[in-house]
């Protein structure tokens, strides 16, 4: 299977990437081809809502980074988005992505399972992002692999022992 993981986390070194690490290494021990994208360097512009894509085959308007997201979901299988919450959800960069996954509403999509991997500085912040995905996986009949939180990383590196962090390995190795 091949597996893209959008990591939305603007921090090198932080929770969110030793989170997805962790994630591709443990798929990868099933012969998974796992590749993680770093969004939030990216320049990605907010979506227009101008439906260009809709009238040119999901092609958008706007000529910048997100044609490299697209390139890497045109054959994936699934799809992992990766995120710290800042302010009770996702960051500004994966917002932006997903926002602009809306071209690619207009043709569909080739993937069809998902996972949400969050982690955040405190405890109860994670309903906003949830019912996003949620949403989103509903309505795109996306099939949820799993749902991950890891609360309470106060510190860079903290993600290295936190509990939680078993879990994302065992999803990573379920697939």
């Amino acid at each position: 299977m091949k597996i893209v993981v959008l990591n939305g986390s603007p921090r090198k070194g932080g929770n969110t990437e030793i989170m997805t690490q962790a994630f591709a290494e443990a798929a990868r021990k099933n012969q998974n081809e796992v590749s993680i994208l770093d969004v939030a360097p990216m320049n990605i512009r907010g979506c227009l809502g101008c439906k260009y894509c809709w009238a040119h085959k999901g092609e958008c308007v706007q000529k910048d980074d997100m044609g490299k997201v697209f390139e890497a979901l045109v054959d994936a299988d699934m799809v992992v988005f990766a995120s710290p919450i800042y302010w009770f959800d996702i960051t500004a960069q994966m917002k932006t992505v997903i926002d602009r996954l809306y071209a690619g509403g207009s043709v569909g999509f080739h993937f069809h399972k998902t996972a949400l991997l969050l982690d955040a500085g405190a405890d109860h912040v994670f309903d906003a992002a949830i019912a996003q995905y949620k949403a989103m996986t509903s309505y795109l009949k996306w099939e949820d692999m799993g749902i991950i939180t890891v609360p309470n990383m106060e510190t860079k590196g903290s993600m290295t022992t936190a509990p939680n962090l078993a879990a994302v390995i065992r999803l990573g190795e379920s697939l």
